[in-house]
């Protein structure tokens, strides 16, 4: 089986996540979406929320299942017997950044990672932004999945 780790904090899961899980499944026979915990970080979702935003955003798709984990994204892979890690790329310092990382992670354990451009459309979109748009009562619904829009 091929299973691919797609790591993140999902706070909230955007449509630019959702179109790269969609195109994950394609490629892998399960994709797990693991929710990294940090307790140094102060999130606007609880881990039970953002789970569920995912979970609900999938629930029609058997090929994605929705974990939570803390430590090195490639010990968690290990131990779930994932052989690759997707991540998104939106521009040219997510690769920078995501190059660092995965060139890291191949040299500390035998996982490959594999970019996926994001689409045009949601190329713009982070989770960050969302966030922002949310603290200042716009209209986020355009930037995430309607599980987000449906459970907030």
């Amino acid at each position: 089986m091929k299973r691919a780790l797609f790591p993140g904090s999902f706070d909230p899961i955007t449509n630019g996540h959702f179109d790269i899980i969609k195109r994950g499944i394609k490629l892998f026979d399960e994709v797990v979406v693991a929710i990294g915990i940090n307790a140094d970080k102060k999130y606007m979702f609880s881990l039970e929320e953002r789970k569920k935003f995912i979970e609900e955003a999938f629930k029609n798709e058997p090929k994605v299942k929705v974990v939570t984990y803390t430590g090195l994204t490639i010990d968690f892979c290990e131990k779930i017997d994932a052989e690759f890690i997707l991540r998104g790329l939106r521009n040219p310092a997510d690769f920078e950044f995501e190059k660092a990382i995965a060139h890291t992670n191949r040299r500390l354990s035998k996982i490959e990672t594999v970019f996926l451009l994001t689409a045009a459309k949601t190329s713009f979109i982070s989770s960050s932004i969302v966030r922002d748009v949310l603290r200042n009562n716009g209209d986020y619904t355009v930037l995430v999945p309607e599980s987000v829009r449906v459970n907030r």
